[in-house]
């Protein structure tokens, strides 16, 4: 992997990327995921995955099959994998506070700034808004 230009994934780009229904949000994100792909500079964490998981197979309006969401789950897992901790949870609570974010967007950027990227890929997070070192980029703008 280049460490030199990690950039994070929130759940709503993986989910785009995965269902074709999404129309031109698809076309995106799907190209999105495989440039990270190519060059070998995707991160999620644990919580990213979780989430895809379960919008991917249970809260999409055309939910996937949980055998192929666990083989994307399976492939995505070789990019840079962050696995929050204690330590992780109370440096969310406090960005949480501090930015007035809800505490699951703040635990997606302190995972983004743990695997050393400065570009957050997510639909949901204020674009171009800068989190401590993390820049939130709206693909689809």
């Amino acid at each position: 992997m280049s460490e030199d230009n990690f950039q994070f994934v929130d759940t709503n780009i993986l989910i785009y990327a995965f269902d074709i229904s999404t129309g031109e949000k698809y076309q995106k994100a799907l190209t999105l995921i495989q440039n990270l792909w190519e060059n070998e500079n995707g991160c999620i964490s644990i919580q990213v995955l979780q989430e895809f998981y379960v919008n991917a197979t249970k809260t999409a309006p055309n939910a996937l099959d949980p055998l192929k969401v666990a083989t994307t789950i399976r492939d995505l897992c070789s990019w840079k994998v962050h696995r929050p901790a204690t330590e992780d949870v109370l440096a969310a609570i406090t960005l949480q506070q501090r930015y007035q974010i809800s505490f699951w967007d703040a635990l997606i950027i302190r995972s983004a700034q743990e695997t050393n990227c400065e570009t957050l890929w997510s639909e949901d997070l204020s674009y171009g808004q800068n989190y401590d070192g993390v820049r939130i980029v709206n693909p689809f703008k």
